[in-house]
């Protein structure tokens, strides 16, 4: 009798250890399994090159990466469709809101680079700047000079949060994708594109020479003085137009999305955002010592 009382435990407890390992094999963790990071397209390259060195480190990880509107991806993360999204501007107070009632934490944005939108001309465009009043004004213009590659895209929302104004509010063309902008651009001598810097950052990249070969950068004076997009004023964000790109997850765990956005803000991360022609956000210092 005892015996089969025993023999009855051990199966019991056979039973609990297959489920706890079948359970473990089964739960999520941050190096393996698979998630869809969203996107605005501004923000793709960097995003996809940060993915592709997560999925070298951890294997049994698989990442892709989706393009959608800022805002509409936003929406996707309140409700749970997705677990991380890049983003560009600041949320509302009442945005702030939401996604502590939704997700139920904290909001704590992971920044982890510096970009920037773009005014740029055809490359034979008379044009070499543009002011923030001619901004300002342009976007309350009928005339539509400045195109952009969509509404609810991160260029516009920027714009609009840089200048105090709802993007509702803004008068401008649309052209769709920021590359389509740049081959078009040629043939609207009068008007001015609006891109984000990640569309053609890579410094050896031979699509991103093509496009860059092709428009010119206008240099954007404020209070007087002239500031280009070059790595000192991304650094110092003393470019007007230079933003802080974010991670934000609904996740509460350590789990795969927790897990790329501390890979993506760690050193090696912050390489790879360097290498793709961003300013990295958390700044290491390389020490040598000498002997």
């Amino acid at each position: 009798m005892k015996n089969n009382f025993r023999l009855m435990i051990l199966f019991f407890l056979g039973v609990i250890v297959l489920n706890s390992c079948k359970n473990e094999d089964k739960s999520p963790s941050y190096h393996k399994g698979e998630m869809t990071i969203l996107t605005d397209e501004s923000f793709k390259g960097v995003t996809e090159a940060l993915a592709e060195g997560y999925m070298l480190s951890y294997p049994e990880t698989k990442i892709k990466v989706s393009t959608k509107k800022e805002d509409l991806g936003f929406l996707d993360l309140l409700n749970d469709k997705t677990r991380i999204i890049v983003m560009s501007r600041d949320l509302s107070p009442e945005e702030m809101k939401t996604y502590k009632e939704r997700v139920d934490h904290n909001f704590l944005p992971a920044r982890f680079a510096a970009d920037a939108v773009l005014f740029i001309v055809p490359k034979d465009s008379p044009k070499n700047s543009i002011s923030m009043e001619e901004i300002t004004k342009g976007m309350q213009s009928d005339n539509k000079e400045f195109i952009f590659d969509g509404t609810n895209s991160s260029n516009l929302n920027f714009v609009a949060q840089k200048l105090n104004q709802q993007p509702k509010s803004l008068k401008f063309s649309v052209i769709p994708g920021s590359k389509n902008i740049i081959e078009e651009l040629n043939k609207y001598p009068n008007k001015i594109g609006v891109i984000g810097l990640n569309t053609f950052s890579r410094p050896y990249d031979k699509e991103s020479e093509q496009l860059r070969s092709m428009v010119k950068i206008l240099p954007v004076e404020n209070k007087g003085k002239l500031y280009s997009t070059d790595y000192e004023n991304l650094r110092n964000m003393t470019y007007p137009f230079t933003r802080v790109l974010y991670f934000l997850t609904n996740e509460g765990n350590f789990n795969i999305a927790n897990g790329f956005i501390r890979y993506s803000c760690t050193q090696l991360g912050q390489m790879i955002v360097q290498k793709e022609g961003l300013q990295p956000y958390n700044l290491y210092r390389r020490e040598v010592q000498m002997r």
